[in-house]
C-alpha cells in the first residue's frame, strides 16, 4: 500500500508551495476543464481498491497536466467536473472500490497534502490537496464520498440498509491545499451508486481574490435545494461541476449556463464531461456581462479543453467592490460581453413592451412535444408581426422581424408551456421560446436543430409567476448570442429583447423554473 500511496503522491510533497497573500482586486482569474474522462469499460463490475487507484491515477495525471497549464496562465481557482475521476453508470456496490471517507471541513481542519497519515484510504483527496499546494490555486473536483451513518430500527431512517451513505460530492481546496468545502449532491439523475442527501446542504467556501462562493452540481442547477436557497442569500459566484447530456432546442449545456447567469445575476464557473456517444459537451466561465465557453462540434477531436478568463468579483461584501462590477475581459474561441448596467435580475419598466394584443391570434395554435413537454404553438408566418399563444392561463407574446437569406425556406413557431415537466425528472415550469422548427411541416416545431438561416428581431415577453426565470438567445451552430435587454416588470412580466443576431435564430427562450409547485 505504501508504494500505491508513493504513486499518487510522487514528488507532490517535496515541491509543494505556500499560498500567495491575498490580494484585493475586483476580478480574478477562472479555470474551467471539459474533461475527456478515461472510464472503466465495466463500471458494473466491482474493483479492488488497488485497482480503482490505478484507473483513477490516469484521470488525475490529466488533472496534474491542465492544473499546471491553468497556473501557467494565471488561474487563481481550477474546476472540473463531476463524475470526471471515476466515470459514472456504477451500481451502489460496483462503486465501493473508489469510494473515499471525506471528513467535514467544517468540523476538523485537515490539509491532506501535508498530513497524509491522519486519514487513511484518502489517497485522491490527498493528491488533489498536493495538485492545489503545487500549483498555488483554489481546486474543485468532483469525487465519490462514503460516510457511515446510524442504523435504526425505525423503517422511516434515511440510513441505508449497508449501514453507509455513498454521496456525489465536491470538494474544495485551498492554494496551500487545505480541504475547506466539501458538498454532497442533493438532486441526483438516475445515479444508483449515489445516495440522497438526509437534508440539503447549502454549502459555501470563502476565497482571498474573489470573496464567496457556493457550490452546485449538474442536476441541482434546476431545483430551489439547494440553488435557490443559495441565490436567496446573496451568493453570487457559483461552481458548477456537471456530466450534462445536452438536450435542444432549450437545454444544451451552454445555453442554460449562460441563461442561469444572465437570470440568477450571477458568474457561473461551469465544468462538463466530454463524452460525444452520451452526447455531453459544453463549459463555460460565466458572468452577467460576458461568456468564455466552449462547445464541441461533430466532428471535433473528442478531447479535453482548458478555458481560462478574467471575470469580475460579484460577491457583494467584497471590500470596496460595488455592484455593478467592471466587465472581466476574458478571451476564447467565443465570447460576448453587454455593458455592466444592462439591467439583469431587476425591476425595471423603461424597456419597450409590447402591447397585449386585444384580439386572438390570427394564426391557429396547435400542439406539438417539446422537450417531452406538450408546448402550444403558434407560427409565424409573416416576416413581421406581433402574435400570442397561451397554454391555460400563462401567455406569451411577440414582436418580431425575421431577415430570411436569400431564398432558404424555414418555418419558426412561437410557443409557451405551463406545467409540471414529468420526464428524467419532475419540475414545474412556465416557458415562452421561439424556435426554429426542423421541417416546413408544424408537427416537426420543438424538434431538436442546430442550424438556422434567417435572422430575427424580436421582443419576446411573458408574465412570470416565479421569480427564477433564465433568458437565452441560441445562434446557428451553438454559438450564444447576448439579448440587448432583459427587464423585469413589477407584476412578474419578463421582457427579452435583441436585434442584430450575428447568425441565425435557433432560439430565444424564457425558461421560468415554479420550483413551489414541484410537489403538486
Amino acid at each position: 500500500m505504501f508504494l500505491l500511496v508513493a504513486l499518487f503522491l510522487g514528488v507532490y510533497l517535496a515541491s509543494a508551495v505556500g499560498p500567495v497573500k491575498p490580494v484585493r482586486d475586483s476580478s480574478f482569474v477562472a479555470a474551467v476543464y471539459e474533461h475527456k474522462v478515461i472510464l472503466n469499460p465495466e463500471p458494473h463490475v466491482p474493483l479492488s481498491r488497488r485497482d480503482a487507484l490505478r484507473h483513477m491515477q490516469k484521470n488525475l495525471d490529466i488533472y496534474e497536466e491542465q492544473a499546471a497549464r491553468a497556473a501557467r496562465e494565471g488561474a487563481q481557482i481550477l474546476v472540473f467536473p463531476e463524475d470526471g475521476l471515476q466515470g459514472f453508470n456504477y451500481t451502489r456496490s460496483s462503486i465501493s472500490g473508489y469510494l473515499e471517507t471525506i471528513p467535514d471541513p467544517q468540523r476538523e481542519s485537515w490539509n491532506p497534502c501535508m498530513e497524509p497519515g491522519r486519514n487513511g484510504n484518502t489517497e485522491v483527496l490527498q493528491r488533489l490537496s498536493c495538485m492545489a499546494r503545487r500549483y498555488n490555486l483554489y481546486l474543485v473536483a468532483n469525487m465519490a464520498d462514503l460516510q457511515p451513518c446510524p442504523l435504526k430500527t425505525d423503517p422511516s431512517s434515511s440510513c441505508p440498509s449497508d449501514g453507509r451513505w455513498q454521496f456525489n460530492t465536491n470538494v474544495v481546496f485551498s492554494s496551500d491545499g487545505l480541504l475547506v468545502a466539501r458538498y454532497h449532491k442533493h438532486n441526483l439523475y438516475f445515479e444508483k451508486a449515489f445516495d440522497k442527501p438526509p437534508q440539503s446542504e447549502i454549502i459555501t467556501f470563502e476565497t482571498p481574490f474573489a470573496g464567496r462562493f457556493g457550490l452546485i452540481i449538474c442536476f441541482d442547477i434546476l431545483f430551489h435545494d439547494p440553488t435557490g436557497i443559495l441565490l436567496e442569500k446573496g451568493v453570487r459566484q457559483l461552481i458548477y461541476p456537471t456530466a450534462w447530456m445536452n438536450q435542444l432546442p432549450l437545454l444544451d449545456t451552454i445555453q442554460f449556463q449562460r441563461a442561469f447567469s444572465l437570470g440568477a445575476n450571477v458568474t457561473l464557473l461551469a465544468a462538463n464531461i466530454r463524452n460525444d456517444r452520451l452526447i455531453m459537451t459544453g463549459s463555460g466561465i460565466h458572468s452577467p456581462f460576458s461568456a468564455t465557453y466552449h462547445h464541441a462540434s461533430k466532428g471535433d477531436p473528442e478531447e479535453g479543453r482548458l478555458l481560462v478568463a478574467r471575470v469580475p468579483v460579484l460577491d457583494p461584501r467584497w471590500a470596496g467592490q460595488s455592484e455593478d462590477a467592471e466587465e472581466g475581459g476574458g478571451q476564447s474561441e467565443r465570447t460576448s460581453s453587454v455593458p455592466a448596467d444592462s439591467g439583469y435580475c431587476r425591476r425595471d419598466s423603461r424597456v419597450d413592451r409590447p402591447p397585449a394584443p386585444s384580439v386572438p391570434p390570427s394564426n391557429p395554435a396547435f400542439t406539438s412535444s417539446m422537450m417531452h413537454d406538450p408546448f402550444r404553438f403558434v407560427l409565424l408566418k409573416e416576416t413581421e408581426g406581433e402574435l400570442k399563444v397561451c397554454d391555460g392561463t400563462f401567455c406569451c407574446h411577440l414582436r418580431y422581424r425575421r431577415l430570411p437569406r436569400g431564398n432558404t425556406k424555414e418555418l419558426y413557431a412561437l410557443g409557451a408551456f405551463a406545467g409540471t415537466h414529468t420526464v428524467n425528472g419532475r419540475y414545474a415550469l412556465q416557458v415562452c421560446a421561439v424556435v426554429r422548427c426542423a421541417a416546413l411541416e408544424s408537427s416537426s416545431c420543438g424538434q431538436e436543430v442546430e442550424e438556422a438561416e434567417s435572422k430575427m428581431d424580436f421582443l419576446l415577453k411573458g408574465t412570470f409567476e416565479t421569480r427564477y426565470v433564465y433568458p437565452s438567445v441560441l445562434a446557428s451552430g451553438l454559438v450564444l448570442e447576448q439579448p440587448e435587454s432583459v427587464a423585469t416588470a413589477a407584476d412578474g412580466g419578463v421582457t427579452m429583447k435583441h436585434s442584430n443576431v450575428a447568425g441565425g435564430l435557433v432560439t430565444a427562450c424564457l425558461y421560468g423554473r415554479m420550483h413551489h409547485l414541484d410537489s403538486e
